[in-house]
């Protein structure tokens, strides 16, 4: 089997890498994690990041297949949505996408016509499921504890980790988010690390570790396992769940998580418009 041509796209604004996965032999591809542009201050969206993708796709002669998300984000919102209009891809997510729908949907109110069994998703992949970008083979890997829906995409010598890991000098996501579970997420983590030292891993977010004066978003098995400030270096299960539970304690809520969730648990669709043709997203007081 091949292994996949990889282009990153990186949102400065975000902190978030954006993969274009595909396949040298028939030129389809993957987008995964797509950043739709979101100002805080004045509530517009904007296309910029994910058009700079579609212009590379289109430069480079390729068939988007899928659009696909590793989790719900509370971090970016998705162009998911934006990215199926424009090129007739699927989209997809992990099958327990369902759970996190649940834990927010009462959050935001979202009412009795948001339902929370995925189908605002094309895909719903279940733990270690396989499917295809062209000739290659994709399996999803279920890695619950930064939320209890996270996935890993395999294809080749790669893995796109979502949230799940950082650079070795950042360590590893929070598990504070409503179903997260530090000792689930050192058990994923483990599995990952049973992988082969070469294994490439790609990340879906840097933030420039004190000390280090660029963005760079891959890293291997290897590396991790033998420097991941949180996780690396043979640390007990007991300890990293000592150690990432009283550093979540002291984080603050990411900047967007309120706009991002309502929009991502939709598949990157906004809440639909109220009576007056406006769409609104909510800020619950006092939650979370």
């Amino acid at each position: 089997m091949s292994d996949p041509l990889i282009r990153s796209f990186f949102d400065e604004a975000t902190y978030t890498a954006t993969y274009v996965v595909s396949d040298p032999e028939t030129s389809a591809c993957a987008i995964i994690d797509p950043v739709l542009d979101y100002n805080a201050a004045s509530g517009r969206t904007d296309t910029r990041s994910a058009d700079a993708v579609l212009d590379y796709v289109s430069t480079e002669s390729l068939k988007v297949e899928w659009v696909l998300d590793t989790h719900v984000h509370a971090d970016h919102l998705t162009a998911a949505n934006y990215l199926k209009r424009e090129t007739d891809g699927v989209t997809g997510i992990g099958n327990q996408v369902s759970v996190v729908q649940q834990a927010f949907s009462g959050i935001f109110n979202a009412g009795a016509d948001f339902s929370c069994d995925g189908s605002q998703f094309d895909r719903l992949f279940a733990p270690d499921e396989e499917f295809a970008i062209g000739t290659l083979t994709v399996k999803t890997l279920h890695m619950p504890g930064h939320t209890p829906a996270c996935v890993m995409y395999a294809v080749g010598d790669a893995v796109f980790v979502g949230d799940t890991l950082f650079m070795p000098d950042s360590g590893t996501a929070r598990c504070d988010f409503p179903g997260g579970n530090a000792r689930q997420l050192y058990r994923s983590i483990m599995r990952l690390f049973a992988m082969p030292d070469e294994t490439r891993l790609f990340m879906c977010h840097d933030y420039k570790a004190p000390g280090r004066d660029s963005y760079v978003w891959e890293s291997t098995v290897g590396e991790q396992r033998a420097s991941n400030i949180h996780i690396g270096n043979g640390i007990s299960e007991d300890d990293f769940v000592a150690l990432r539970e009283a550093r979540d304690a002291e984080l603050d809520m990411p900047m967007l998580i309120l706009p991002a969730v309502q929009v991502n648990m939709r598949a990157g669709q906004l809440p639909p418009p109220e009576g007056n043709g406006t769409t609104y997203l909510k800020i619950p007081v006092n939650i979370l």
